[in-house]
C-alpha cells in the first residue's frame, strides 16, 4: 500500500520471518498455516520455501497459534493537532492506531485552528513527516472555519497534500453550499466525507430520541436528522456526478437511504463504527458520558440493521471515529459532556469478540471492512501477496484481555469499552514495511 498523500516519519525496514502463522487474506483467497517473509519493506515470499539468504539477520517471529492478516486502514480519526495536543497528538494518535493493528489512518480537519488553508495543512504535514509512526492522510475543510458558508482553499490544500475534504464534526447544512463544493470537486479532486445531521432537527439533543431519552428526561436527537440529510446529499451527489463518503451511520433509515442511493447509481461509500455496531442507547441509562457521541447510540433495531448492512455490503467499511478528550471533558454531567469516544486500540478485538466469535459476522467480511477504508480516498487496501508492501497485523485470536488494564497508547482514556473483557489481541503491526507496534509481552528471535 502506497499513496503520495500519506505521510510518516522516516524509519528503517528490517527483514522479518513470520513462521507457522495462519495467513489470512480474503481478497487474495489466502487461508493457510505457513510462513511469510518480509524483505526491503515488501512481502518477498509466502510459503515454507524462503528465498536463499533471506534468513540472514532476519527477525524471526514464532507464530504458532497466531493469525497474520493485512493491517487495517481507518478513514476517520481525530488527532488533535494543531491546538489540542493535551488530548492527542500525532505521536500518540498513530501509536494508538498501530496498537490496534492499523497501517494507515486519515485524520479529520476539525482542529483548533481548523485545517482550512494550505498554510495550516502544510504545517500539520511537516509535523507528520517527523512524528507519525504509520502513514497518515489529512483532509482539509470544505468550508472556511467549518462554518458551512464560504468554500475553503481546496485547490491550494489539494496541491499541498490534502487526501480529501470534510467539515466532520459539523454538517454542511446548506444544500447550495454542498452543491457548489461538489461542483468544485471536478477541478480539485478528492472525496468529500460528510457528517450527516440536520441541525434544525437535532436541536440541542444529547442522545438518541426515543424511549430511553423520554425516561431520562433528556432532549433527543431523532434518527431522521441523519437519514434525511443522507438522502439529500446523495441526491445532490448523483446530480453532480460527485463522489462522497457518508460518515458514521447510526440508524436503520440511514442504511436504507444508502441502499437506495447506490441502486440509483450514486458514487457513495459509507462507514460504521464499532460502538454503533455493538451498543445501544440503553447504555446511557447510567448517565456515563463515555457513551455520549454524535451520532448517538440508537436502538437495538438500528444496531441490528447496521450489522446486516455491514454483512451484505451496503455499508462499505469500519471506521473508529477515534475522538480523544481530556478527562475533565467527560467528568461532568451527561448533558454538558463532550461528544466522542476513542476506538483505535479496541476496534478489531471488540468486533472479533462480539460479532465474529458468536458467528454473527464472518472473519473475512470483518477483515475486508477494516482494510478497505482508504479506498474512497485512493488508498488501496493492503494485500498479502508476494511483492506487495508489508502492511501486516499479527493477532493472538485466543488471548483474553481487559480493555484499559494495561493503560492506553492514546493520550486519552475515554473508551466506551473500558473494562470490557475481549478475546483476540493485536501483538504486532507492520506498516509500510516498518515494525510500528509490538505488544510488550511479545518477543522475537533473530535468525543466524
Amino acid at each position: 500500500m502506497s499513496n503520495p498523500r500519506l505521510f510518516q516519519r522516516p524509519g528503517e525496514t528490517k527483514p522479518l520471518q513470520f513462521r507457522g502463522a495462519r495467513l489470512f487474506d480474503p481478497r487474495s483467497g489466502l487461508d493457510q498455516i505457513s510462513d511469510l517473509t518480509v524483505e526491503a519493506g515488501c512481502i518477498s515470499s509466502i510459503g515454507d520455501a524462503r528465498p536463499a539468504g533471506s534468513s540472514e539477520g532476519a527477525e524471526v517471529v514464532d507464530c504458532t497459534g497466531l493469525l497474520l492478516m493485512p493491517a487495517f486502514v481507518d478513514p476517520h480519526v481525530h488527532f488533535r493537532t494543531p491546538g489540542q495536543e493535551n488530548k492527542e497528538d500525532l505521536v500518540t494518535g498513530t501509536r494508538a492506531a498501530a496498537a490496534g493493528g492499523y497501517c494507515a489512518v486519515i485524520a479529520m480537519a476539525n482542529t483548533e485552528p481548523p485545517v482550512d488553508s494550505a498554510s495550516v495543512l502544510g504545517s500539520v504535514i511537516e509535523r507528520a513527516e517527523k512524528e507519525c509512526c504509520i502513514p497518515t492522510g489529512f483532509v482539509g475543510c470544505v468550508t472556511k472555519g467549518m462554518r458551512g458558508e464560504e468554500l475553503a482553499e481546496m485547490a491550494e490544500m489539494r496541491e499541498v497534500g490534502a487526501i480529501g475534504f470534510s467539515d466532520d464534526g459539523l454538517p454542511i447544512a446548506d444544500g447550495g453550499v454542498l452543491r457548489r463544493a461538489l461542483q468544485y470537486q471536478r477541478l480539485v479532486g478528492g472525496t468529500f466525507a460528510l457528517h450527516e445531521e440536520a441541525p434544525d432537527l437535532s436541536g440541542s439533543g444529547v442522545m438518541n430520541e426515543g424511549a430511553v431519552s423520554a425516561l431520562l428526561g433528556m432532549e433527543g436527537i431523532p434518527s431522521v436528522s441523519e437519514s434525511a440529510i443522507i438522502s439529500r446529499d446523495c441526491e445532490i451527489a448523483l446530480y453532480e456526478d460527485a463522489r462522497i463518503q457518508i460518515q458514521h451511520l447510526s440508524a436503520r433509515a440511514s442504511v436504507e437511504a444508502i441502499k437506495r442511493a447506490k441502486e440509483a447509481g450514486t458514487k457513495v461509500t459509507c462507514e460504521v463504527t464499532p460502538h454503533h455496531l455493538l451498543l445501544t442507547d440503553g447504555e446511557v441509562r447510567g448517565l456515563d458520558a463515555h457513551f455520549k457521541m454524535n451520532p448517538p447510540l440508537r436502538t437495538e433495531d438500528d444496531r441490528r440493521s447496521l450489522v446486516e448492512g455491514l454483512r451484505d455490503g451496503t455499508i462499505d467499511c469500519v471506521a473508529t471515529d477515534h475522538a480523544p478528550h481530556a478527562a475533565e471533558d467527560k467528568e461532568v454531567p451527561f448533558e454538558q459532556a463532550a461528544m466522542g469516544v476513542t476506538g483505535l486500540e479496541t476496534a478489531f478485538s471488540v468486533l472479533y469478540s462480539e460479532l465474529v466469535l458468536p458467528g454473527t459476522l464472518e472473519l473475512g467480511r470483518l477483515v475486508e471492512a477494516m482494510t478497505c477504508g482508504g479506498e474512497a480516498f485512493g488508498v488501496d487496501a493492503p494485500r498479502m501477496e508476494t511483492g506487495s508492501n508489508a502492511d501486516l497485523v499479527l493477532v493472538d485470536p485466543a488471548d483474553v484481555w481487559t480493555v484499559g488494564e494495561d493503560g492506553y497508547e492514546s493520550r486519552s482514556t475515554n473508551s466506551c469499552f473500558a473494562g470490557r473483557k475481549l478475546t483476540g489481541r493485536v501483538l504486532m503491526t507492520v506498516a509500510a514495511g516498518q515494525v510500528a507496534y509490538r505488544h510488550r509481552a511479545f518477543a522475537m528471535a533473530v535468525a543466524e
